[in-house]
């Protein structure tokens, strides 16, 4: 069942990269906005109520809109990766495994969130220690 599980979870990970690379892409924005436009001359042509042409127009944008606010976060999450992986790397006790974490399934990033849990967990002690043994 867990073999099940992991594996529907790796296929629904790499199925959101590719459409977030797909609705990302200013190809599949130009596609999307020809055909906007093919419906839009549709709807005007045809003898429809005017309600239903303006909320084909509203729709219509709604839909562009879908495109161009996810080339703008792809845009911004690769220059926020970019900026951290570049901070990473310069601190010369960084940990290289948090390095390029974006490309990481979520199973990885899980056991790294939990391994600095603990590390937290151990400096946070260590702290409380020292700071017992300055008051003594």
């Amino acid at each position: 069942m867990k073999r099940i599980y992991n594996y529907s979870e790796n296929f629904f990970e790499k199925l959101v990269s590719i459409a977030t690379t797909l609705l990302g892409n200013s190809i599949t924005f130009i596609l999307a906005f020809f055909m906007v436009i093919s419906w839009w001359a549709k709807t005007l042509l045809s003898d429809w109520d005017f309600h239903l042409i303006v909320g084909d127009m509203i729709f219509g944008i709604t839909f562009l809109s879908l495109f161009i606010i996810q080339k703008s976060f792809n845009r911004f999450s690769a220059s926020l990766h970019l900026k951290v992986n570049e901070l990473v790397s310069s601190h010369e006790t960084a940990n290289n495994a948090v390095i390029n974490a974006e490309i990481k399934t979520e199973k990885e990033i899980i056991e790294l969130s939990k391994e600095y849990a603990d590390l937290i967990e151990e400096i946070k002690e260590e702290m409380e220690e020292s700071e017992e043994k300055s008051e003594d």
